[in-house]
């Protein structure tokens, strides 16, 4: 499962929003490229950024912010907030972001969910952000028509793969995530690539989400208040940088020694077909 923590950003800061609530803001980093780099050095590969003042009232006010977090930790890189026309989503994508997130734009522009995840296949993913049990858009700030499954079948139907699912009521409030919403998703969904987002606070969640097939998880204020050690969830989740290495090193290894055996068993063969000729 891939571990992906969170950045989100407010006039360049790094912030967190207590259940979506402005009003309710924390700052924790006042350059949040140090923060992102601390990331990097536990052995992040992943890391999710937002826009919080795109969300709420479109535009890239914090794109400066994101670029610099993009090329100063070489982090793969996700971003949504305020992405809203395919002139941002190729902007972001050719700036070297890995995956660009639709919010607001995925519920009130399906044709530009289309042109994106036709242009840009994977590289689409869309955010689906629950509140007293539809939909919410625009920061949070209102409710759509769409149910959950609903919104989810819809996504499917246009080609989107990757849904960053959030429970609002649970986002910044440390209570846990809602294990139950993504059980049910991963069940009725099972070809799209959920990830959590919204609660996940303690290792405890980590592994319940791995165990149940989630694709992804978002740590955000968990790891702000030490209330997860990244490293730790990480190393749980398979997903450290010096795993994934040691994964591709065994797999090099797995292919040399079975190139090694191939190479063996053609010697072995070599002179029976030279006396039989």
């Amino acid at each position: 499962m891939v571990i992906l923590p969170a950045i989100d950003m407010y006039d360049g800061k790094a912030v967190r929003l207590y259940k979506g609530d402005y009003q309710q803001m924390t700052v924790y980093d006042e350059h949040p490229v140090h923060t992102a780099k601390k990331f990097r050095e536990t052995g992040a590969r992943w890391i999710h950024l937002v826009d919080l003042q795109g969300a709420r009232d479109g535009g890239t006010p914090n794109m400066e912010t994101a670029l610099e977090i993009l090329n100063d930790t070489g982090l793969k890189a996700e971003i949504g907030g305020g992405i809203r026309s395919m002139d941002v989503i190729r902007s972001y994508i050719d700036a070297g972001f890995s995956r660009v997130i639709l919010g607001t734009a995925a519920v009130t522009n399906q044709d530009l969910v289309a042109q994106a995840a036709k242009a840009y296949g994977e590289k689409i993913a869309v955010g689906a952000d629950i509140k007293d049990g539809f939909v919410a858009i625009k920061g949070w700030k209102e409710t759509s028509r769409y149910t959950l499954d609903d919104f989810c079948s819809q996504m499917a139907n246009l080609g989107v793969r990757t849904i960053i699912c959030t429970d609002v009521s649970r986002d910044g409030a440390m209570n846990g995530t809602n294990r139950q919403m993504y059980q049910q998703l991963t069940a009725k969904f099972p070809t799209m690539n959920f990830v959590a987002s919204g609660g996940v606070s303690s290792l405890e969640d980590v592994q319940a989400l791995k165990d149940m097939g989630m694709y992804g998880a978002i740590i955000g204020k968990a790891y702000y208040t030490g209330a997860i050690d990244l490293k730790k969830a990480l190393q749980l989740a398979g997903d450290s940088v010096d795993q994934q290495s040691g994964s591709g090193n065994r797999r090099t290894n797995i292919s040399e020694e079975s190139a090694q055996l191939q190479q063996s068993t053609q010697l072995q063969q070599s002179p029976r077909q030279g006396g039989t000729s």
